[in-house]
């Protein structure tokens, strides 16, 4: 397929409330998204690496520039038959996988309208429903977690994520294990701590997590593989997974026994496909995580949990979960409380709504074939 225009969108998506995490709080999510032109076929792709670079060393803003000024152009009037074309042809430049997951992202939804076909299948899925779990981030009180764990719970939540950070932890835990003795548990730190607290990982055996989720820096793998070592509770790579270059280093130190992958940490679906396959050979289980993104990444990646070493219920939730109206539509609805049924469809099956797009957009670009 020749790439013959390519339109990018800086986007800013009001949340219904505040998202907290030991990084800080975010009231909207920042997103790029990118439509691909190509014999007249179009095809959309949604990245989120968040108004400031804390999650990553990437943000919003300046994704859109890269995209625009160096990746976008650099794929103009290209053939490109496969998603490691795509990569192989962005690979001069260093980083920035979630600018390039953007493009990668709406080459495969393009390719699957294309084919006639849904996402899911082109991608290689088994099945065609994602279970979901439940995630909760810092609350004002440790009462109204528990109201609303308790109410996940009562609807069968297959897991229950919690944010955990230094002034958000063992209480936290203490008080959501003794109301749900039962339930699946698992924290995300998002990097916030240090080997120095290897004492209070061991502390959390207790608790019966099913995982802990990105301890230490974001860019660590050396101190991952010690803590493991030292600890009983597997731990899950996140932010420190961003090529498969990485997931095979984490997988040979033993840095981890779960690897979270969110396609546009990595770069696209192209690449976090490559880690699904890498690890379900290594025998190292994969969940889809998520960036808050419109019902369009959210499918995106909804369809590459699809894959069938991906054993651990997804971050993919309801669009009301977190906005009060869904840039892109259909919006996400769960299926039954925690599942969620693949679209039919060729393609993703999301598309930007065009009036609130116009109305989300901060900046937009177009970049054409021979112009």
């Amino acid at each position: 397929m020749k790439i013959e225009a390519i339109n990018i969108h800086h986007v800013r998506m009001p949340l219904r409330e505040p998202w907290r995490t030991a990084y800080g709080s975010d009231d909207a999510i920042e997103a790029v998204l990118v439509q691909l032109h190509s014999d007249g076929i179009f095809g959309w792709g949604e990245s989120s690496p968040l108004a400031m670079p804390c999650y990553s060393s990437e943000y919003t803003a300046g994704a859109f520039g890269v995209i625009k000024n160096c990746l976008a152009p650099r794929l103009i009037g290209k053939d490109i038959h496969s998603g490691q074309e795509l990569q192989a042809a962005l690979s001069v430049f260093k980083g920035n996988f979630f600018a390039k997951a953007a493009l990668d992202n709406a080459w495969w939804d393009l390719h699957a309208r294309a084919l006639g076909q849904p996402l899911h299948k082109v991608l290689g899925g088994t099945r065609s429903t994602v279970e979901a779990g439940a995630d909760f981030g810092i609350r004002d009180s440790l009462d109204e977690l528990v109201e609303l764990v308790g109410a996940a719970v009562s609807t069968g939540a297959p897991r229950i994520k919690l944010k955990f950070a230094p002034d958000w932890g063992l209480p936290v835990l203490e008080k959501i294990r003794s109301h749900f003795p039962k339930a699946v548990l698992h924290i995300d730190c998002n990097a916030a701590y240090a080997m120095e607290d290897a004492p209070l990982f061991k502390e959390l055996h207790r608790f019966r997590l099913a995982m802990i989720e990105q301890p230490l820096a974001f860019d660590d793998l050396l101190d991952h593989a010690s803590l493991q070592r030292e600890i009983e509770t597997p731990l899950c790579l996140d932010e420190s997974i961003n090529s498969v270059r990485r997931a095979r280093q984490a997988v040979a130190l033993g840095a981890c026994r779960w690897i979270n992958i969110k396609p546009g940490r990595v770069g696209g679906l192209t690449v976090a496909k490559e880690i699904h396959d890498l690890c379900a050979t290594a025998g190292t289980p994969c969940w889809v995580g998520g960036m808050l993104e419109s019902s369009l990444g959210a499918m995106q990646c909804a369809a590459l949990a699809t894959l069938p070493n991906f054993s651990y219920p997804a971050d993919v939730f309801p669009s009301s979960r977190f906005y009060a109206e869904d840039l892109s539509t259909p919006a996400i609805a769960n299926s039954s409380p925690w599942k969620f049924t693949l679209p039919s469809e060729p393609g993703t099956g999301a598309t930007p709504q065009p009036d609130r797009l116009k109305k989300l957009t901060i900046a937009q670009a177009g970049v054409m074939k021979n112009g």
